[in-house]
């Protein structure tokens, strides 16, 4: 599983990185940056989590 975030529609609001520490975080200009290329199992659920939970659906499951 693959994780994107279309920048253009994040606004940083950080609560995919409080669903799923391991796989987003925010920069200190509070740019969204996806950790690693591929999801680890193990992180899948809280993925699918902070997709659905993104205020601006700036995350896309591919």
């Amino acid at each position: 599983m693959k994780v994107t975030v279309d920048l253009d529609q994040c606004e940083a609001n950080g609560i995919c990185v409080g669903i799923a520490p391991d796989v987003f975080e925010l920069d200190d200009d509070d740019v969204l940056h996806i950790v690693g290329a591929e999801v680890a199992p193990g992180d899948e659920e809280d993925v699918k989590t902070a997709v659905a939970q993104c205020p601006k659906a700036a995350l896309k499951l591919v």
